[in-house]
């Protein structure tokens, strides 16, 4: 019983003992636990850098790590920065473009507008053309000595009888180029008539232009608009040089996607060239390259198209007919000036177009006046009544239901047709016409609000 009594006091001593050490051990544990690194990750290894033995590999671990995570956050900066980058470069460049698509009304293809690019000033042609245009005598002698002679001399005073905003400009400056396509993009035009002589010739007060093309593609694709050609009466104009010239346009340009293609009635798209005074040429020259049996035939061919003549007197859509032309514009914004230019015409017109297949474009303007460089003939200005005239010659065109309406002109100052933007100026005696009590912009507005009207009366023609 003694020797049961000893050997149960030392189980109990030796398990009091032990239990002692557990709970010693136990707390030393839980007291290094305390004393752990907050960085320390799931999985570390616990207390390594407590044993001597480890010390030196856990600092080479801890110190491969944080380089490996500092390279790990340098290329996620990187990775971050270039991603910022690239997203700011597009916010740069979209933005704009979808600033411009809030901003501005989209383009209406069957909107045309007669765009020239023929002025030129010191800084980017080392003179001024165009600005400076001549004035033009009278045929009659006699009517022509009383009048004056002579030039323009821009800046202060160019060749017309309203003023631009944008100054005696250049049409070679990209920044007025691009200026002039957001005016016509503002306005909801959607195709631009451009104004073209074949490289290395031009009008006889300008320069050659045909290297200004591409960059006027260019800048009318940023705008979502297309280009198109006026051609216009070069020297030697006939079947075969309007063979070479049509096949060097599509061949240099029609790739481009702001090249202008229409779809016709039977589903073709096909590229359009306005003539400007087509009825120069006889009907029989015209027939050798626009009809099927003609000697210099472009019909049926890669550079087929569609050709549209200038219709000015009434026997003019006869020969317009007979030489095989596609349609008929009237481009003069002067409203009695011809038959083709009378408002009272364009039904009849139509009438003729439609029963032989042709398109009918009558051509719309804010007004007349050429006295700048013309001083004898006032009685062909139009007055623009504030607005008034050019509504008065949409109205016209909309009542005949073309297909097609043309707007002469963004440009022409010469002619005091243009709608881009004239301002208020005075210089010396000269004071010049303005767009008053009106803004800059009313007839890129006008443009506009005619735009969005022809839209919507077009569906009710088609329904």
């Amino acid at each position: 019983i003694l020797n049961y009594d000893i050997m149960a006091r030392f189980r109990r001593r030796t398990c009091i003992i032990l239990l002692l050490f557990i709970l010693f051990i136990c707390s030393i544990m839980m007291a290094l636990k305390t004393l752990r690194p907050d960085r320390a990750g799931f999985g570390d290894p616990f207390g390594l850098g407590l044993l001597p033995e480890l010390q030196q590999r856990t600092v080479l671990l801890d110190s491969k790590q944080n380089v490996l995570n500092r390279a790990q956050a340098d290329t996620v900066t990187r990775v971050s920065n270039l991603h910022s980058v690239a997203v700011n470069t597009m916010k740069a460049s979209m933005s704009p473009v979808k600033k411009l698509e809030e901003e501005l009304s989209s383009p209406n293809y069957n909107f045309h507008i007669f765009y020239y690019t023929w002025y030129g000033n010191p800084q980017f042609d080392g003179k001024y053309i165009h600005w400076n245009h001549p004035l033009l005598p009278h045929w009659d002698p006699k009517i022509a000595n009383n009048y004056p002679k002579g030039r323009h001399n821009p800046p202060e005073d160019i060749g017309a009888n309203f003023y631009p905003e944008l100054g005696s400009y250049s049409s070679k400056d990209p920044t007025v180029i691009e200026a002039h396509m957001k005016q016509m993009r503002s306005a909801s035009t959607g195709v631009i008539v451009l104004s073209w002589y074949p490289p290395g010739m031009a009008d006889e007060n300008g320069e050659p232009t045909d290297d200004l093309v591409p960059v006027v593609l260019d800048y009318a694709h940023k705008y979502n608009l297309k280009v198109t050609f006026h051609i216009e009466p070069y020297k030697d104009r006939d079947d075969r040089s309007m063979y070479h010239n049509v096949k060097y346009i599509i061949d240099r340009y029609g790739s481009h996607p702001a090249f202008y293609r229409h779809k016709t009635s039977t589903g073709r798209l096909l590229p359009m060239f306005y003539v400007y005074d087509s009825y120069v040429t006889i009907p029989e020259i015209w027939a050798n390259l626009l009809t099927v049996s003609g000697s210099q035939s472009i019909r049926n061919t890669p550079y087929d198209a569609l050709f549209i003549a200038l219709l000015v007197e009434e026997r003019h859509k006869h020969d317009i007919h007979r030489s095989g032309f596609d349609g008929m514009y009237t481009y003069f914004a002067t409203n009695g000036f011809s038959y083709g230019s009378s408002h009272h015409n364009w039904a009849s017109l139509k009438a003729f177009c439609d029963s032989n297949n042709l398109m009918f474009i009558p051509s719309v303007g804010p007004g007349y006046i050429d006295t700048s460089i013309r001083p004898w003939n006032n009685h062909n200005t139009r007055n623009r009544v504030n607005g008034k005239y050019y509504e008065t010659a949409f109205s016209a065109a909309l009542l005949v239901r073309p297909e097609i309406i043309s707007i002469t002109s963004f440009n022409e100052w010469h002619e005091g047709t243009q709608i881009e933007k004239a301002v208020p100026k005075r210089t010396g005696q000269v004071v010049y016409l303005d767009y008053k009590p009106h803004k800059p912009n009313v007839y890129l507005e006008l443009t506009q609000k005619w735009s969005e009207k022809y839209r919507k009366e077009q569906e009710q023609w088609l329904m």
